[in-house]
């Protein structure tokens, strides 16, 4: 009789060992970006519609820009014309030859050192005017690169791979500095909320894997893993926050989704 209560004991224990618990969560987009633009301007073209899908990089909206692509032509042409250096080039060697003509004639005293010292004060000026000009066309390669990038970006491309979620404006409105064109968001992972009773703080630790099972109708079970554990309790509710990140590469599972947090051991 003295060994029944210690078989008794290990049964009940065991199926507490392999309890599972469940919790309440939710399912989140990873990623929620409201694009807007670094120039207000009105809007020439919005090229995404509620529901598309959008790749990094693509081009969602252009705005309005006449003025500074025509600036930009200019510029542009200025950037790639070498007339200038070119002339300045062709001045300094002219200027050269004298000289060294000139240096010749000296040596045989035929010419004057005055007129020495007139062609080495030419060729010295002529020498700082090509530097000049050719920094001048420095500058005009930068202002050219400078408005190139201002044009590009009133070329306005998403910043993630994503789901149009909203969009604000239309082509031919005013877009605002404090304004955004379009939310855009991440289903790729998804983020899984959920709050733990407290007494579990000790049990999870980031890393671990979950179950996530979606409420009805979505169907299945997915694996997630534990990437947040919050370190600030919520007295209120005696609860504390984490965040599971669950693959969603081909976007079968919608955000926005309630479901069930199933974690062994904890």
């Amino acid at each position: 009789m003295r060994f029944i209560p210690l078989t008794v004991c290990v049964l009940c224990a065991s199926p507490v060992l392999a309890q599972e618990q469940v919790f309440d969560c939710v399912l989140d987009p990873s990623q929620l970006v409201e694009v807007a633009s670094p120039f207000a301007g009105i809007l020439g073209e919005v090229l995404v519609a509620r529901g598309q899908r959008v790749s990094k990089g693509e081009i969602i909206a252009k705005l309005l820009s006449e003025t500074e692509v025509q600036s930009l032509q200019l510029l542009e042409l200025r950037a790639n014309s070498t007339a200038a250096v070119d002339a300045q080039i062709a001045r300094r060697d002219l200027l050269q030859t004298r000289f060294e003509r000139q240096e010749t004639l000296l040596q045989r005293k035929i010419a004057s050192n005055d007129s020495m010292d007139e062609i080495t004060a030419e060729l010295v000026e002529s020498e700082s005017l090509l530097r000049q000009v050719e920094l001048e066309k420095q500058v005009a390669v930068l202002e050219f690169e400078r408005a190139q990038k201002i044009v590009e970006q009133r070329n306005i491309g998403s910043p993630i791979d994503g789901l149009v979620l909203s969009k604000r404006h239309s082509a031919g409105e005013f877009l605002a500095s404090d304004s955004f064109i379009a939310a855009i968001v991440s289903l790729d992972p998804l983020f899984v909320e959920a709050f733990l009773p407290i007494e579990f703080y000790p049990t999870v630790h980031v890393g671990q894997s979950a179950v996530v099972t979606p409420n009805a109708p979505l169907e299945g079970r997915y694996e997630a893993q534990i990437t947040v554990i919050d370190q600030i309790f919520d007295a209120a509710s005696g609860t504390f926050g984490v965040r599971l990140e669950l693959p969603n590469p081909d976007g079968v599972l919608p955000a926005g989704q309630r479901c069930e947090l199933t974690i062994s051991g904890a």
